[in-house]
């Protein structure tokens, strides 16, 4: 994979709204807190991939949850 690669398909972005987050392995390690967070307000961790040393992790919320979390 590229970096001017999407890491994932297409089609996703028709049905969520998608954040791509990339770092390095220790320092996703780090993140715990804010992998928490990022899944208390909706967001599922979809896929995680790595290019080279980088770790691209592919956060979702579908359009129908962020509309539930909207209420």
């Amino acid at each position: 994979m590229t970096s001017s690669s999407k890491p994932y398909p297409d089609t996703w972005e028709n049905v969520a709204d998608l954040r791509v987050f990339r770092t390095n392995a220790t320092e996703w390690e780090k993140l715990v807190g804010w992998r928490h967070e990022m899944h208390r307000r909706g967001w599922k961790l979809l896929r995680v991939n790595h290019d080279g040393p980088e770790l691209i992790a592919v956060f979702g919320r579908t359009k129908v949850d962020r509309r539930e979390a909207g209420r």
